[in-house]
């Protein structure tokens, strides 16, 4: 884990290994797979959202980023975590689910086997 901050805070950008995209109404989700320089794999997720700037004599829109680090060791319990809290929200929260899944806003979680 020291490893993976380490290489970020020496101002040096960790390798790209893999990247996606998810693309919302409002916000975009970039999901990536990045190596730092001892080869050890890491995730980082970043929310990026369009803001309005009024502090400006002219409002103009920025990017607001928020980063999620997620080391390799963290991912069972981050998976089995988010999966809990998705059937939580399914089995409480139904009517708005579903007019969300039927606007395609939302897909179903997909349970992904972690074997190293």
């Amino acid at each position: 884990m020291e490893d993976t901050y380490n290489k970020i805070s020496n101002n040096e950008e960790p390798e790209t290994v893999f990247s996606k995209t998810v693309l919302t109404g409002k916000r975009i989700y970039y999901l990536d797979v990045k190596k730092n320089k001892n080869g050890k794999f890491f995730l980082i997720l970043t929310e990026s959202k369009k803001v309005l700037n009024k502090d400006t004599s002219q409002p103009t829109f920025l990017y607001e980023k928020h980063k999620i680090f997620l080391l390799r060791e963290d991912f069972d319990k981050f998976i089995s975590a988010m999966n809990e809290t998705i059937a939580y929200i399914k089995a409480h929260d139904s009517p708005h689910y579903d007019s969300l899944k039927n606007n395609n806003d939302f897909t179903d979680p997909i349970d992904i086997p972690l074997d190293f």
